[in-house]
């Protein structure tokens, strides 16, 4: 922590979060909430042990209350008074894998069927349902800003979704979509060297 108001109000949080931390102890995710604390702490670049990382993200991260929420329903109905969480968040999803890392997070809804270990998720993203289905996200995957990812799709392990992409189809393995035009790119290991301009 590098200024004194920070530190001030992490003393404070410290005895507010109390709660938190006798759930968190006690709950059955527990192991789950640890990797999303490390996820998210080394996404930040802060080097936290427990508990007092779970502490630092729920003081200073109001988009990860939401997911510490979701992982301890439905105790998150009290938690939530002492410490309210980001309204313009909203996450709907039957599963999340461990270690998902929400960055900024205002006016995003994950509405996805299931999301995988290890994710990324920015701000103003949409993962949302139609008729026929929602988005299935497996592990490692980035969904940079304002992307849109909508329907019954798969989109595979390693995947990067660009800024701003509007995705309505499966995405393979391995690949990034670009935000202008929404196309897939399929790229080659370690070495970023394309071998397809475009999968359709």
């Amino acid at each position: 922590m590098h200024t004194l108001q920070e530190k001030i109000l992490f003393l404070f949080n410290i005895i507010r979060c109390i709660p938190h931390l006798i759930l968190f102890y006690l709950h059955k995710k527990k192991a789950i909430i640890q990797a999303d604390v490390k996820r998210g702490l080394l996404l930040m670049e802060k080097d936290f042990k427990q508990p007092f990382g779970l502490i630092y993200l729920l003081a200073f991260c109001r988009q990860y209350r939401n997911l510490f929420y979701y992982r301890v329903r439905p105790y998150s109905i009290f938690l939530n008074i002492i410490c309210p969480q980001m309204q313009t968040l909203i996450i709907y999803t039957k599963h999340i894998g461990e270690g998902l890392a929400l960055v900024n997070g205002f006016a995003t809804a994950i509405g996805a069927e299931s999301i995988g270990k290890n994710c990324i998720i920015y701000q103003q993203v949409t993962l949302g349902g139609t008729k026929y289905g929602s988005p299935i996200i497996l592990d490692n995957v980035t969904i940079c800003s304002g992307a849109i990812l909508l329907g019954k799709i798969t989109i595979g392990n390693n995947v990067v979704i660009g800024a701003n992409a509007t995705v309505l189809r499966d995405v393979p393995d391995n690949c990034t979509v670009l935000p202008a035009s929404s196309s897939i790119m399929k790229w080659k290991n370690e070495t970023h060297k394309m071998i397809y301009s475009d999968i359709k």
